[in-house]
């Protein structure tokens, strides 16, 4: 059976122009962040242009499990008895593009996409794929997603997640099985983490995306105070992993990555509380973190773009310090 060529049928008579700006806002908080990448996370089209240049050819990872990298997030492709499975669809636009390198591995159909949270990035070629395609996310991505206002129009309302879950829920049955977590606050407050049961292979979506500090959409429910405990839970929870694939790695991470990980995190949630205690500023705080971190922490990024002149992730966990402490903002699990 063949992936269905009506996911161009529609799209070939209502593609419009529209282009996506991919800002980066350089000295806000992330809250401010969240609102203006809200205001720019628009024009989901339906239909898709092929810049296969900027998106990678598709890699197996293990198993029936591959991974499409480029444009955005890595999509990850998950061939099944059925059907074929998703995990986020880059930035707009790239829908055609992950179709054929989906062809070039399967014919089997697109039956699910899974949206480990909601950001453009990941959801952007959501509405490429046709109505029966079903989309699956956590409940408050969903609702994330359904205020973009971009899914309003009758060609893109069926990009929006037609099955949300709270906790936990498994896709498919027996060894195509999927198991959906959502594991407490971390990048947002609807981070998915998805795990191939039989293939051993984990999704961590935004949540661990790169051996960096963080990226934290306050705005949006992240928090850099939880963050520590939500990834430890990972590293608890998916023992058996074998593999695992964040968001925007250039390759895959082993099990162990994702403990120290939330090793990372709870030192850098720890000295954020410690700086703020001592009055110290964000920036000050930044400059003196790479200082108390272990050796096998220093090849760690800390200079991506989601760290902001001021302080970056730092200016972010003291607002929520701040909040925390005008009692505006959950108490969250202490950093100790």
């Amino acid at each position: 059976m063949r992936v269905r060529d009506a996911v161009t049928t529609t799209g070939g008579s209502m593609k419009h122009a529209f282009v996506v700006a991919l800002v980066i806002t350089i000295g806000a908080t992330l809250s401010a962040v969240s609102v203006s990448q809200a205001a720019i996370e628009s024009t989901f089209i339906h239909g898709g242009d092929d810049r296969s240049s900027w998106v990678g050819p598709i890699q197996k990872i293990k198993d029936n499990v591959y991974w499409i990298p480029g444009a955005g997030s890595n999509t990850l492709v998950y061939v099944h008895a059925n059907g074929v499975v998703l995990v986020d669809t880059k930035v707009p636009n790239y829908g055609q593009v992950i179709l054929e390198r989906v062809r070039s591995v399967t014919d089997k159909p697109i039956t699910h996409i899974i949206n480990t949270h909601y950001h453009s990035d990941h959801i952007g070629s959501n509405t490429f794929f046709p109505a029966s395609v079903e989309v699956v996310a956590h409940e408050n991505t969903a609702k994330y997603m359904q205020a973009l206002g971009d899914f309003t129009l009758p060609y893109t309302r069926h990009g929006l997640p037609d099955r949300t879950y709270q906790d936990r829920m498994t896709l498919l049955s027996g060894d195509d099985a999927i198991d959906l977590y959502y594991l407490g606050a971390a990048h947002t407050d609807g981070d998915a983490f998805v795990y191939f049961r039989k293939a051993r292979v984990l999704a961590t979506g935004d949540a661990f995306a790169y051996q960096s500090l963080p990226n934290i959409d306050f705005g949006h429910g992240g928090s850099g105070i939880a963050f520590p405990e939500t990834i430890a839970k990972v590293a608890s929870t998916f023992r058996d992993a074998e593999v695992v694939v964040g968001a925007h790695s250039a390759t895959p991470f082993k099990p162990r990555d994702v403990a120290d990980y939330a090793e990372f995190l709870r030192l850098m949630a720890q000295h954020a509380r410690t700086s703020f205690q001592q009055g110290k500023s964000p920036q000050q705080a930044f400059d003196g973190f790479s200082a108390i971190l272990p050796a096998k922490f220093k090849g760690y990024a800390l200079g991506l773009p989601t760290v902001r002149p001021g302080g970056g992730v730092f200016v972010v966990l003291f607002d929520e310090l701040r909040k925390q402490a005008a009692g505006t903002a959950p108490a969250g699990p202490e950093s100790k």
